[in-house]
């Protein structure tokens, strides 16, 4: 499946200051079913976010915000309030134990001193070893550290939890945690992989003019593949290594379906109750 540019200029929901906001509504599942618009919205963070912005999502209504950035990430960049809303924070960490491992030099390089600046981290980052091994590992992490399991685990608990109105979900950037959330609740509902693999990799439309100008300068400055990949990986969404972990969750665990009954720990009932009110 590929999602045309008509297509994703439908999916993204009327508002200016939240970068990459989607709904994931419309999706055909396999069943034939569609997902419902309005009730599971993707995105970047809420920090920029406009009054007409949380309006917006107000009217909609958003019942939940669910937060998966850590504490540092919000530095500077506190989400603004949706009315009405839940507030939950999913602290997902998807760099693992490598940051905990790094140099004095390399985690001020990760944690800055007032503010996480991807575009300042990423101009650092790209000739970073530990950069690249986090960039490599990121998708592996979020798939078989426990931690991570434990928070998405949590992340379905909550949406199953909102009988009524729509769940926002989100990172800093809106695409790797958010994005394997999306694969994971796409799963869940019904979506074949092809679906899965066009919304994961729709995001590269929105970040595709930093990805392209920062690629042309790592270049300049004698970066090669394992550069770029990098450059791809921070700023971009790298969907060759998210099909990559699409594949090791076939291999670990026989299928995207018994990753979400083990690990996860979704129920028949859950997948039931969750198709039941986002598909019509």
């Amino acid at each position: 499946m590929f999602i045309s540019s008509k297509e994703l200029a439908q999916q993204f929901i009327p508002v200016n200051g939240i970068i990459n906001a989607r709904d994931l509504g419309g999706y055909i599942m396999q069943d034939g079913r569609k997902l419902r618009d309005g009730v599971l919205i993707r995105a970047a963070h809420l920090a920029d976010a406009t009054d007409a912005d949380l309006e917006y999502l107000s009217s909609l209504p958003v019942a939940k915000v669910i937060d998966f950035r850590k504490d540092i990430e919000k530095r500077g960049k506190t989400d603004r309030m949706v009315p009405g809303a839940e507030y939950n924070c999913l602290m997902i960490d998807a760099s693992g134990k490598l940051v905990s491992q790094a140099t004095e030099d390399e985690k001020r390089l990760f944690t800055g001193s007032k503010q996480f600046d991807v575009k300042k981290f990423m101009v650092m980052a790209a000739f970073n070893s530990m950069a690249q091994r986090i960039a490599q590992q990121m998708y592996p992490n979020l798939i078989n550290d426990p931690e991570c399991q434990q928070q998405f685990a949590q992340f379905f608990r909550l949406i199953l939890e909102t009988e009524k109105g729509a769940v926002l979900y989100h990172c800093t950037q809106g695409k790797d945690r958010t994005g394997f959330a999306s694969a994971l609740i796409l799963a869940a509902l019904g979506a074949d992989r092809d679906t899965i693999v066009a919304d994961f990799d729709a995001t590269n439309r929105v970040y595709e003019k930093d990805v392209r100008r920062c690629c042309r300068n790592v270049r300049l400055m004698g970066g090669k593949e394992i550069e770029i990949s990098t450059v791809k990986s921070f700023l971009g969404a790298n969907t060759d290594n998210f099909i990559k972990a699409l594949d090791s969750i076939d291999r670990e665990y026989g299928s995207m379906e018994a990753y979400l009954k083990g690990p996860i720990g979704l129920t028949d009932q859950d997948i039931l109750t969750l198709r039941a009110r986002y598909l019509e």
